[in-house]
């Protein structure tokens, strides 16, 4: 009797890590039920780029779902904040930028987790990474630890059943090269993914955030050309 595919939910984002997710989540024969937020980012080109990769992955579905996380504020994401440009790696690892956007991840897990428990799927796949990143405390692996304890804690699958939910990070302990390696391993397009926490009108990525930053030096270091198209600061 032929295996039928397991069901996961897949946090993409539009970007790199993602969308990388996103290809690893398929090649272990996973059904990819995919999840984007619009929340009230300033680099909502994303969800357009998320929404393509969806669809060229295969991707069972696509959700997006609206959260004003604007309202609430405290990050440059979500506000006229300054984006902070042309920091060196040192600089990103000194603290928490002013990018963080407040329980961000807490909040995607969780819609992910309520979606996962309807459809039965047993896995939520999440891009993030505990190497080369922007200091952010929702992607230590000791917070997603925590998070897949209360999650099962939480479901009534779990409570009153065998079920149960794992939070899976398969890029957690990758060099942003070894991510980027193994994406072109699986046949990703990097040129239609978004990085950028500043982007212009056209979208275009600015080159000089810590994300571009990191994407730039991620290219170089894996010894692949960059296809990103970047305007100067």
């Amino acid at each position: 009797m032929e295996n039928r595919p397991r069901k996961a939910v897949v946090l993409i984002s539009g970007g790199l890590d993602s969308t990388t997710v996103l290809a690893i989540a398929r090649s272990g024969n996973f059904q990819c039920h995919c999840l984007s937020f619009f929340y009230n980012q300033r680099h909502e080109v994303e969800l357009m780029a998320a929404k393509h990769i969806a669809r060229t992955f295969g991707a069972h579905q696509h959700l997006v779902l609206n959260l004003d996380l604007g309202r609430i504020g405290g990050s440059a994401l979500t506000s006229d904040m300054a984006v902070p440009k042309n920091r060196d790696m040192k600089q990103m690892a000194s603290g928490i930028p002013a990018t963080y956007v407040p329980a961000r991840n807490t909040i995607f897990l969780s819609h992910a987790l309520a979606w996962a428990e309807v459809i039965g799927a047993g896995d939520i796949f999440i891009g993030v990474n505990a190497v080369d990143y922007s200091g952010y405390p929702d992607c230590r692996p000791e917070y997603l630890a925590a998070f897949e304890k209360m999650a099962n804690l939480a479901l009534k699958s779990a409570v009153e059943g065998p079920s149960s939910i794992r939070v899976q990070a398969p890029l957690l302990y990758l060099s942003k090269a070894d991510i980027i390696r193994k994406g072109m391993e699986l046949g990703v397009d990097y040129a239609v993914t978004h990085s950028c926490y500043d982007p212009d009108p056209k979208g275009r990525a600015c080159g000089c955030c810590d994300s571009c930053l990191l994407r730039k030096k991620g290219f170089e270091e894996a010894g692949a050309p960059d296809p990103t198209i970047y305007t100067r600061c």
